[in-house]
């Protein structure tokens, strides 16, 4: 049945981490792939952090993972930039983590946000009055906003928290502008990136995801097998309203059923 899956694009938040914490059996299931050499990539909407700062957390957590099998929203979101507006300054409301990715890939950033062509939002978890009043005024003098993604939530040890679309939602509704470009899941622009850095056909790969409108839809949208992991956003009871590019070819319990599904058990 999994014959012509020879690469895994997986989620990270709710699939194989649930904030600072490693999902039982996720790292199992990531050297199950790498024992069978099939290739993977970790694919999330992550904008706030770099990947530097994502691989070492990752394998502070146990899982077996290169730095080159990641890819973030933030990293996406810089080679966007960089490749089709060079010339451009932007300003960031994001964690510093997203900062540190633009300037590894030579992106302009503004010194001020009047002086801005782009005001990239991502998830921001301290941030402070002056700094969203900073993004309103880089919008308010003409800067374009691209979004690293615009998840509603995302999953914590805690439970759901505010994801980007909180941050976006605030600009939005102070300037009367729309958010132009998002970059991440379930976008052609992550996906693009994903099946370049896989180096493999999109019906050969499978994606395994939480989520029904990043990771589910992605696959739906582009011709990739997808498989629903019910660890994070999504619960058994929400299982039968999923319907059309939302609802998922497989779903399991959690990533660490993946071996028992590949082996047929």
């Amino acid at each position: 049945m999994f014959s012509n899956i020879d690469g895994f694009l997986i989620d990270i938040d709710g699939t194989i981490m649930k904030g600072n914490q490693l999902i039982p059996g996720a790292e199992k299931a990531i050297s199950y792939l790498k024992s069978q050499n099939k290739k993977i990539v970790l694919l999330s909407n992550r904008g706030n952090i770099s990947r530097k700062t994502c691989h070492k957390k990752l394998i502070n957590a146990g899982v077996d993972i290169e730095a080159n099998e990641i890819l973030l929203a933030s990293t996406v979101s810089a080679c966007f930039i960089k490749k089709h507006y060079p010339s451009c300054k932007v300003w960031v409301l994001s964690d510093p983590g997203l900062r540190e990715e633009l300037v590894e890939h030579d992106v302009i950033l503004a010194e001020f946000p009047e002086e801005a062509d782009f005001l990239l939002v991502s998830l921001y978890e301290t941030m402070t009055y002056q700094e969203l009043n900073n993004a309103f005024k880089a919008v308010r003098n003409g800067a374009r906003m691209i979004a690293t993604n615009a998840d509603k939530t995302y999953p914590t040890e805690d439970g759901h928290a505010i994801d980007v679309a909180g941050m976006i939602g605030a600009i939005e509704a102070a300037t009367g502008r729309k958010t132009e470009i998002v970059i991440g899941k379930p976008s052609c622009f992550m996906v693009e990136a994903a099946l370049e850095l896989i180096q493999l056909q999109a019906e050969n790969c499978m994606i395994i995801g939480d989520s029904p409108e990043s990771d589910i839809s992605l696959g739906n949208m582009h011709g990739i097998s997808t498989t629903l992991v019910l660890t994070g956003n999504t619960t058994k009871e929400q299982v039968d309203t999923l319907v059309g590019r939302r609802k998922p070819h497989i779903i399991i319990e959690s990533l660490a059923n993946l071996q028992s599904l590949l082996e047929g058990k």
